[in-house]
Formats: structure tokens, sequence, C-alpha cells
């Protein structure tokens, strides 16, 4: 890479020094990969790109799949393209401060990453790769594994665990407590987990579900439970509303409770005790032809009614559609198909420029919709296009 290249890129890093989240920009990444390969992507579709050409066919497949017909899939991103923004102009927008405090803890930009099974079919100890990413970039971070080594070390590692439940008081009880022991500052609980979906690309690909643990499988390995159609495969079933209550009788941790897509679901978690609601549809991969989370927000907004903070995840792409999704009501936003496609692309450099590459394209957004800070957010600034 060329003398006037590499200073271009650096003071591009240096654009962003006004939010304390970018002190420690991606100049680090200079050390341990090839610059021309890291910076060439320049968003986060063509991370995707270079991962899909990287990747195991089966681990792309279950990485970018939704469920059967893929209509949610494409949904949550035509959403995006669906809303608008109005921008606000001739604001003072010298100064851009992306912080906010979520839960009591103090965020440095509205980022976090979902929690995603899975990792290990893209790399060996994924979840600790993308939670020392995490930690490096300051983004919070949802795994149910993978963090234990960076805090037994002491790490400021902001961790959330999630869980998909478990059938006992005992077990929940128990569970939460563990998490409590080792560092964890949340419990995120998926509700839409009920049974394996019926995700077309892994039937067709007999994938082993086993292998997200293990990994793609060897050649000539055949898998030993292979997907097939509408396969009936409980996870959590029997689970109801009063888990919430288990997971705190368990530790005194805030529960999250993600997966909420209909409003009166967003209230009953409140009633109930949750401490926040993520309106998320799995990423489109639990039930196809629910609605996106993007047009499911406002109403479990209205829901929620400010009693506690409401977080989406579902085609977040770009540092626009994180706007929109603040906007219409979101204090948050997780992300989860994006960092994968910086760990499939580049391993941790790879998740770190992505994260670094959103909030970049988030403080640039706000600059330009004449937005300082994120309580200049509000749905004023966005409508449905008729066109």
């Amino acid at each position: 890479m060329t003398t006037t290249r590499r200073n271009a890129f650096r003071n591009l890093l240096a654009l962003a020094a006004g939010s304390p989240l970018f002190s420690q920009s991606p100049g680090s990444l200079l050390e341990k990969v090839n610059e021309e390969d890291v910076y060439g992507p320049v968003n986060v579709h063509e991370f995707e790109i270079v991962a899909r050409k990287k990747l195991h066919k089966l681990a792309y497949d279950f990485i970018a799949g939704g469920v059967e017909d893929e209509n949610t899939l494409r949904a949550n991103r035509a959403a995006y393209e669906r809303t608008v923004l109005l921008p606000r102009v001739m604001v003072d927008t010298s100064k851009i401060d992306m912080r906010l405090k979520l839960l009591g803890f103090d965020l440095e930009s509205p980022i976090i990453i979902a929690p995603s099974g899975g990792k290990n079919l893209v790399l060996p100890n994924a979840d600790e790769v993308v939670a020392t990413a995490a930690l490096v970039s300051k983004t919070p971070v949802c795994s149910a594994t993978g963090v234990q080594k960076l805090l037994s070390e002491g790490k400021p590692l902001l961790w959330w665990s999630n869980t998909i439940g478990s059938p006992t008081k005992e077990s929940a009880q128990t569970y939460a407590k563990r998490v409590a022991d080792g560092g964890g500052k949340a419990i995120v609980l998926t509700v839409d987990n009920q049974y394996q979906s019926n995700r077309d690309r892994n039937n067709r690909n007999k994938f082993d579900y086993g292998y997200m643990q293990t990994g793609v499988p060897k050649e000539g390995q055949k898998p030993r439970s292979p997907a097939t159609a509408a396969m009936w495969q409980p996870h959590t079933p029997g689970m109801t509303w009063n888990y919430i209550e288990w997971l705190k009788s368990g530790a005194k941790l805030p529960v999250i409770v993600k997966g909420i897509l209909n409003p009166e679901d967003a209230a009953l978690a409140v009633q109930n005790g949750g401490d926040a609601v993520v309106v998320s549809n799995h990423g489109g991969r639990q039930m196809d032809g629910v609605i996106a989370t993007l047009d499911a927000l406002p109403d479990c907004v209205d829901a929620v009614a400010g009693k506690v903070p409401v977080l989406m995840d579902g085609g977040i792409r770009r540092g626009q559609d994180i706007v929109k999704a603040l906007a219409l009501g979101a204090k948050a936003v997780l992300v989860g198909r994006a960092p994968l496609w910086g760990l499939g692309a580049y391993g941790q450099p790879g998740v770190e420029r992505v994260l670094w590459m959103l909030n970049a394209e988030l403080k640039l957004a706000m600059g330009l919709a004449g937005t300082p800070n994120l309580a200049a957010i509000n749905r004023k600034m966005v409508k449905q296009r008729s066109w």
C-alpha cells in the first residue's frame, strides 16, 4: 500500500475521532492483516461477498439463509428501503454524540452484537474471536459462550448471556446464578425459538445442527442427523411468562426479552418483569410470513409506553438503517449477520472493521440528518414511501 493511501486511510479514521468510541480506531488492524484486504470492502454488503467466497457452502447458507420461502428475510431489508428520512438542516452538527445509557450501562454507541449460533462453522473458537473484537470495539456482545477467558483476565467486556430457556425453575435459577458469577451483566431471553424452524437451505444441504458446535464436516464425513423438511424438533415449547421470574429469582440481573413482534406481547413482557424487549423475528429464521421488525417496532414501542427500553434487530446493514430504527423508537439495535460477514471475510479484524464501519456510517448519517445526538432522533424524521 502506498504511503499516500495509508495516510488517506488514517485521515479517514481521524474523521471519527470526535466520539470516544473511535479513540481506538482500527489502525491496530494494520499490524494484523493486509490493509489491502480488510480495507477492500467499502460496506457490509461487500464483506458478505468476500465471506461467501471463503466459507464452506454449509456455513454460508446457514448464516445467510432464512426460513422456508425467505419472505420475512427479504421483508426485513425491504422495510428499510420503504422507510425514508426527512433530515433537518441548519443544525450545528460539528460534534456528534452517539453515547447512551442503557439498563444502567454507559455505552459509546447504540450498536450491540446480537446472539447468533453457528459461529464455529466459520472458524474454531469463533465466539471468543467475536468477543475479543467486541472488546476492542467497545461494543456489548450477546453470547452464550466464548467470553470466560476475557472476563477471567479482568477485561472490561460488557457481556449479556443468551438463552432459549430451560425446562425447570431450578435449572433457570442455576443458569442465572452461573451467568452472574461469571461476569454477565444481563440475560437475553430468546422467546421465539420454541421449535427448530423449517430452513429449506439447511434441509437441502442435509445440515446437521451438531455442526454448530463442531464446525463444518471434513471431506467424506456424513451427517449423523441431517435436517429434513418440516422435521419436528422441540426446543422450549413449554416456556411461559413465569420464566422471567425464574431467572430473576436466581440472580439480580436485567432480563431482556428477545423475539417480540406483537404489541400485546411487548406489554406482557413488561408486566411480567422484563427489563427490556427486543423486537425481533430471529433474522427471518424462525417463522416465515411474519412482520418485518422495522414495521413491528412502532406499535411495540407504543405498547411499552416508555416503561422499559425497546431494542430491535433484523436486516441492519447501514448506518442510516440504525437512524431509522432509532427514529421509530428503538433505544439501541442488535446486529447479527453483519459481524459474521466480517468474521467470515477476515476473522477478528473483519469483525472490528464491520463494527467500525457501522459506527462511522451512523455518525455520518446523524450529521447529515441534523441530529447531533441520539435524543434529537425522533419519529418526525421518518415516513413511509408512497411510490
